[in-house]
């Protein structure tokens, strides 16, 4: 088993891709609620921008990272928030980070919805899995739930 936390980094044409969906949402197409999150650099202090899924469950928004311990998700621990922009409209929000037994609903509601985007990156696991090989999944994956500031 490693020790290294899971993270599955894009390649060339994903970079690309997610730069693409970048500018799209900044400009104010949001595909399938996409959004552009942008969360402060825990070692250079800039603002780093990347296109999200934003997840409502239960009336609650919840940012999930498919491909594990990301850049981003190191970075919103130590930020504890950013902003999500669509276009002109920027909202800033907190976030915390979710224990892994809370992680199971939105896992899976976020696997109905985003499935078709994300699954490759979950190693198999799919919203139809059982509870139990979600729950297995759930440490490779962060969840965060995020407050929006008024």
């Amino acid at each position: 088993m490693s020790s290294s936390p899971y993270y599955l980094k894009g390649s060339p044409l994903n970079v690309r891709f997610n730069s693409l969906m970048g500018w799209l949402a900044r400009h104010g197409l949001s595909l399938a609620g996409m959004a552009e999150m942008s969360v402060r650099g825990r070692k250079s202090g800039k603002m780093q921008r990347i296109p999200v899924n934003p997840h409502t469950y239960d009336g609650t928004q919840y940012l999930v990272s498919a491909r594990g311990h990301s850049q981003w998700v190191r970075n919103m621990r130590v930020a504890g928030g950013g902003e999500l922009r669509v276009g002109r409209k920027v909202r800033e929000f907190t976030a915390v980070e979710l224990p892994d037994e809370e992680k199971l609903a939105i896992l899976r509601t976020y696997l109905e919805k985003w499935g078709w985007e994300v699954n490759q990156y979950f190693q198999g696991v799919t919203a139809k899995s059982s509870d139990e090989e979600i729950l297995a999944a759930a440490p490779d994956h962060p969840v965060f739930r995020i407050t929006v500031r008024k």
